[in-house]
C-alpha cells in the first residue's frame, strides 16, 4: 500500500481507527495487567505492601505465593471493558486532530501531534479514569473488595460518585504531557525510521517503545500521586493534587515521587509497543480491505462485463483526461428502418455514439 493510501484514506474512516483503537486498548493493558498490578503495588506508600521486598521480581513473587497465582490478574475484566471505548475514541479523535492540523500547515507537524494527543487525551481519561479507581482499588495489598462489582458498589455507597473522579485532575495533568510527549516521540521517530510511511511492524514497535519509556520516566512523580488518591490508602482521606504532593513527600520523602520508576518504564515500553503495533496492524487491514472493495466497485460500476462492449480507457480517469472515461460507453439512437418494397425485409441502420470517437464509421447492422 501507497503512502497516500496508507496515510491520507484513513483519515476518513472514523470506523477504522475506533475498531483499531478498540483492539489496540484491549490488548496493550491484558497482556501488560500484571506488570501493572506489581508497579502500583510498589507505588504504594503503605509500609505493610513493600515490606521485605526490594524489586519487581519480589513483588510479583510475594503475590504469587502469598495470595495465590491469579492475584497478578485480579481486576482485568474491569480494564477490558474500559480500554475498549476509551481507545476507540482516543484514537479516532487523535487521527482526525492531527490530521486536520497537519493539512492546515500553520503550525509545526510535531506541535500538531502534541495538540492532537492532548485533546484526544481529555475525551480518553474521562471514561479510563473510574476504570483505574477500581482496578487499583482490586490491585492493591490486602484488597478489602471482593469483585470488580462489589468494588464499584461499596465504593459509590461509601464515598460517592465522586470518587470514581478524584483523580481526574491529576490524571488529566500526569497524562496531557504524557501523551504529549508519546505522540510527539513516536511520530518523530517513525519518521525517522519509517520515512516512507508504509506499513512497517519493526517501526512501530519500536517507535512505541521509546516513546512510552521516555513518557513514562518524566510523569513518574504524578503517577504516584495519582495512585495515591486513587488507592487511598492511610486513615486519612486525601483529595486534590496539592495535598496528595503533600502526602507523599511526608509519607516517602523526595525518592517517594519516583517509587515503582523502573517498574513503570518497563510497563509503558511494552505496553506502547504492543498498542502501537496492533494499532497500526489493524488499521492496515482495515483500511486495505476497504481500499480493495472500494477498487473493486469501481471497477464493476465503470467497467461492466456485457458482451460485445469493449472500453479503450482500462481505468479511472487520469486528471488529464476527465471526461473520456466516464462518457465511454456506446448510445444507441432509435433504429431507422427501410419501408421500401424493393426489400422482402427491412434492414435497420443503428448507430453507435460516442463523446469520445474511437472508431467514427461503426455502424451496427441488424435484421429486423
Amino acid at each position: 500500500m501507497s503512502f497516500e493510501d496508507y496515510e491520507t484514506l484513513p483519515t476518513n474512516n472514523v470506523l477504522a481507527h475506533m475498531t483499531a483503537g478498540a483492539f489496540a486498548g484491549i490488548m496493550e493493558h491484558c497482556i501488560m495487567y500484571p506488570m501493572d498490578s506489581v508497579k502500583t503495588r510498589m507505588q504504594s506508600l503503605s509500609p505493610a505492601a513493600n515490606t521485605g521486598v526490594t524489586g519487581i521480581r519480589d513483588v510479583f513473587f510475594r503475590m504469587v505465593t502469598t495470595e495465590g497465582v491469579w492475584r497478578p490478574v485480579k481486576g482485568i475484566g474491569v480494564v477490558v471493558m474500559g480500554a475498549g471505548p476509551a481507545h476507540a475514541i482516543y484514537f479516532s479523535c487523535y487521527e482526525a486532530i492531527k490530521d486536520n492540523l497537519t493539512s492546515r500547515h500553520f503550525m509545526n507537524d510535531a506541535f500538531s501531534y502534541g495538540a492532537a494527543g492532548c485533546v484526544s487525551t481529555v475525551i480518553h481519561d474521562g471514561v479510563m479514569t473510574p476504570t483505574d479507581v477500581v482496578k487499583q482499588r482490586l490491585q492493591m495489598f490486602n484488597s478489602p473488595y471482593k469483585s470488580i462489582v462489589d468494588c464499584i458498589q461499596r465504593t459509590y455507597q461509601t464515598e460517592g460518585v465522586k470518587a470514581f473522579y478524584r483523580s481526574y485532575t491529576t490524571q488529566l495533568m500526569m497524562n496531557i504531557p504524557f501523551q504529549s510527549i508519546h505522540f510527539m516521540t513516536y511520530e518523530t521517530a517513525t519518521n525517522f525510521m519509517n520515512p516512507e510511511r508504509t506499513y512497517k511492524p519493526t517501526a512501530h514497535m519500536v517507535s512505541g517503545a521509546i516513546a512510552g519509556g521516555v513518557a513514562a520516566a518524566v510523569t513518574t512523580p504524578l503517577d504516584v500521586c495519582k495512585t495515591l488518591l486513587n488507592t487511598q490508602e492511610g486513615e486519612r482521606k486525601i483529595s486534590g493534587l496539592v495535598n496528595a504532593i503533600k502526602a507523599v513527600y511526608r509519607l516517602g520523602g523526595p525518592f517517594g515521587y519516583f517509587r515503582g520508576l523502573r517498574a513503570r518504564v518497563l510497563f509503558q515500553m511494552p505496553s506502547t509497543a504492543i498498542c502501537w503495533s496492533t494499532y497500526e496492524f489493524f488499521k492496515y487491514m482495515l483500511i486495505s480491505s476497504k481500499c480493495y472493495d472500494s477498487k473493486t466497485i469501481l471497477a464493476e460500476k465503470y467497467h461492466p462485463k456485457e458482451d460485445g462492449l469493449k472500453y479503450s480507457q482500462p481505468g479511472p480517469p487520469s486528471v488529464s483526461e476527465p471526461e473520456s472515461w466516464v462518457s465511454n460507453v456506446g448510445r444507441e439512437l432509435p433504429a431507422i428502418s427501410s419501408n421500401s418494397h424493393l426489400f422482402n425485409n427491412s434492414l435497420a441502420f443503428t448507430t453507435v455514439h460516442k463523446d469520445t470517437v474511437t472508431n467514427p464509421n461503426m455502424l451496427d447492422f441488424t435484421r429486423s
